[in-house]
C-alpha cells in the first residue's frame, strides 16, 4: 500500500533581493545593506533626516541623489563603527554606492558614480601614519639645542 501524505503547501512569497556590501575609510568600517523597499535610509537606526551634524547627512545623501528614481524603491540601513566623524560619513557613503550599484546592476550608474567622485566607487586607502620612536609626531623631528 502506497502511503500519501496531504502536505499543506504554503503559499509562496515573492523573494525580496538583499545585497549587503562594506565601506572602509581610515578605521570607520560601514556595512550597508540593500533590500528592495519604499526608500526608507537608515544609519545606525535612526532615520537619516535624524542623522547629525548635517555635513554627515549630505555626504550620506550624494549617491541616493544621484541615482534618481532608483532611490524609491529601496530600503537602505547602514550600520557604521569606529573612526570619527569624516570617517564614518566617507566609509557609509561607499557601502551605499557600491550597494545600489551592485543591486541595479547598471553600467551607466556605475560610470555616473565615477564621473561625479570616484571616492564613491573605490576606497581611499590611506591610513595615519605611525608616530617614531621618541617622536612626538610621525614627521616631526626632535629639536636640538647646541647650548
Amino acid at each position: 500500500m502506497k502511503k500519501t501524505s496531504k502536505a499543506k503547501s504554503k503559499p509562496k512569497q515573492p523573494k525580496t533581493r538583499t545585497v549587503i556590501v562594506s565601506g572602509k575609510r581610515k578605521t570607520a568600517v560601514a556595512r550597508a545593506k540593500i533590500t528592495s523597499g519604499t526608500g526608507l535610509v537608515r544609519v545606525n537606526s535612526q532615520m537619516i533626516d535624524h542623522v547629525q551634524p548635517m555635513l554627515m547627512r549630505e555626504k550620506l545623501l550624494e549617491p541616493i541623489i544621484l541615482c534618481g528614481d532608483a532611490a524609491k524603491k529601496i530600503n537602505i540601513s547602514v550600520n557604521v563603527q569606529g573612526g570619527g566623524i569624516n570617517g564614518q560619513a566617507d566609509a557609509a557613503r561607499l557601502a551605499i554606492a557600491k550597494a545600489i550599484v551592485e543591486f541595479n546592476n547598471d553600467e551607466t550608474l556605475r560610470k555616473k558614480y565615477l564621473d561625479y567622485d570616484r571616492t564613491l566607487l573605490v576606497a581611499d586607502v590611506r591610513r595615519k601614519e605611525m608616530c617614531k620612536p621618541n617622536d612626538s609626531k610621525a614627521r616631526a623631528k626632535r629639536q636640538k639645542s647646541y647650548r
